[in-house]
């Protein structure tokens, strides 16, 4: 890479936006390596980087009422906790984690919007400053279109466009948006290094994502996922999808948590439950590359995947037995844990999951 001054580096004002998702499905499997397929959304979120020369650095994010500004001088001793050797492919350790929540004030409980996009930003502008070798100065704003907690990938759109504008501000990789130009794309192998830092984002914020969210924020497109394996569908026909937002938001960490429990309390019951998603994504897959190649409206149908079907007769669609104990279960517990357990198996059904 060309060395740079850091004038040279922060001489210009950066534009990054990236794309929300749907996760079409296999959501929650993908998590436990299952496949999901998964397609960007025509809602955005955008960042606008400035450089300054009074040696802060702000942050405004209007959709959560965040304003963040820091003295570059405050932020150099949590530097220590970032190596320049540390590399995009090192998760966040968890005194990294609680060096940042002490210096922001938050507590351990502290899980809001606000606190978790403030912890996401610190960590990949500190661990990008390290490789650079100095704190740039910087005006950050990002707004978005995308709703939080509607499970469309904002926190994993946030945490791309920090990283695409961080690593090309301090040329780590470049900007590809000449003058006059008004659409850009990075080349595959810097998209590469975008996706994995966001992925470190994500999982400041969610703890163990499955990276989906934000490989479809930094690639667009439809892809299939499994594994932290990128697969893009280049044959994928066009798909009129309704989105409903209920305006109830949900956590992605919490939800994510809440399914890794029940997989260690029933193994027998969740595990065929994992199993049937997984084929349903694989059977899909097949289905959209056939229709993308021989549009029919016999294909439709499958798309549809209709769970309460005979599992005898569709082996593929055994999981709306499990679903059904589930439900069954609900009944022995209070009221309360019984509206947990139906929504949490409505969210199965209609894919409906928070993603902040």
């Amino acid at each position: 890479m060309p060395a740079f001054s850091k004038e040279e580096m922060l001489a210009q004002t950066l534009f990054v936006s990236a794309p929300g998702k749907v996760i079409l499905h296999g959501e929650h499997a993908v998590v436990h390596g299952k496949a999901a397929l998964a397609v960007a959304v025509n809602l955005r979120t955008f960042l606008k980087m400035a450089p300054r020369n009074d040696g802060k650095v702000s942050v405004e994010l209007p959709n959560v009422g965040a304003r963040l500004c820091w003295e570059t001088s405050e932020l150099q001793p949590l530097v220590v906790a970032f190596s320049a050797d540390q590399t995009e492919s090192q998760p966040p350790s968890p005194e990294q984690i609680e060096k940042l929540k002490e210096f922001a004030g938050f507590t351990n409980r502290a899980a809001a919007t606000q606190s978790l996009a403030t912890l996401a930003f610190l960590y990949l502008y500190l661990s990008i400053a390290s490789k650079c070798g100095f704190m740039p100065s910087v005006d950050i704003l990002v707004w978005s279109e995308l709703p939080t907690g509607a499970g469309l990938g904002s926190s994993a759109a946030y945490s791309v466009c920090l990283a695409g504008a961080l690593l090309s501000g301090c040329r780590v990789i470049s900007y590809p948006l000449e003058e006059g130009q008004s659409v850009g794309r990075w080349p595959e192998e810097e998209l590469a290094v975008i996706n994995s830092w966001a992925f470190r984002g994500e999982q400041v914020i969610h703890g163990n994502p499955s990276g989906v969210d934000n490989a479809v924020g930094t690639r667009g497109g439809a892809l299939r996922y499994q594994a932290g394996k990128i697969c893009s569908l280049k044959s994928v026909p066009t798909l009129r999808i309704l989105l409903t937002n209920t305006l109830v938001p949900r956590s992605t960490k919490v939800l994510v948590a809440g399914v890794k429990d029940k997989l260690m309390k029933f193994p027998a019951i969740m595990e065929p439950v994992l199993t049937s998603i997984d084929a349903i994504s694989q059977e899909c897959e097949r289905v959209l590359e056939a229709m993308a190649a021989r549009p029919s409206l016999e294909h439709y149908p499958v798309l549809e995947v209709p769970l309460d079907s005979n599992p005898a007769d569709r082996p593929q669609t055994n999981m709306a037995t499990n679903l059904k104990w589930i439900r069954r279960g609900a009944a022995s517990r209070s009221a309360e844990g019984e509206r947990e357990a139906w929504e949490w198996v409505d969210m199965i059904l209609l894919g409906d999951y928070g993603s902040p």
